[in-house]
């Protein structure tokens, strides 16, 4: 029975992949156009580490890559690169007189504890810049302090 179910049913199967993958419509991915990502600027800086040598086990400063390199050579360099100091709690914000965050990105990760500090558990909100965000929980208002380099070209999409 599936036999004969499958016999009726390739006739018209082929007729329709023969009409659906016609050779001019096929086109090998070897020869597709590459898409350009040209226009975005230079490409960040590489940060590697030199790897290990053979016969030893890497370390921290052999093996990191990334974020977590630019870290470690922070630290090694006595530099802070993230700035993890707290914000001003002793007093809420306002609209008129925000916390100012400073940041060197238009966007940030901002926690709130309330005020006095610890008032409440911490509440995350991402800050961008030029807006002022409201603590949900204390009512205290953030604003960003931008302190990074302005880029007009963007990513337009």
């Amino acid at each position: 029975m599936f036999s004969r179910a499958l016999s009726a049913a390739r006739p018209a199967s082929t007729r329709a992949l023969r009409s659906t993958f016609s050779p001019s419509n096929l086109r090998a991915f070897s020869v597709t156009h590459r898409a350009s990502s040209g226009g975005h600027g230079p490409p960040p800086p590489g940060l590697f580490g030199p790897g290990a040598k053979p016969g030893e086990v890497p370390g921290i400063a052999d093996q990191s890559t990334g974020i977590e390199r630019l870290q470690y050579l922070g630290d090694a360099e006595g530099i802070e690169v993230f700035d993890t100091a707290p914000l001003d709690s002793s007093r809420i914000g306002t609209k008129k007189d925000p916390i100012l965050v400073p940041s060197p990105a238009p966007e940030r990760l901002v926690g709130c504890t309330g005020s006095p500090a610890d008032s409440h558990d911490v509440l995350w909100f991402p800050l961008m810049k030029g807006r002022q965000h409201r603590c949900l929980e204390c009512g205290s208002v953030y604003q960003m302090d931008y302190y990074g380099e302005e880029h007009h070209d963007e990513h337009h999409h």
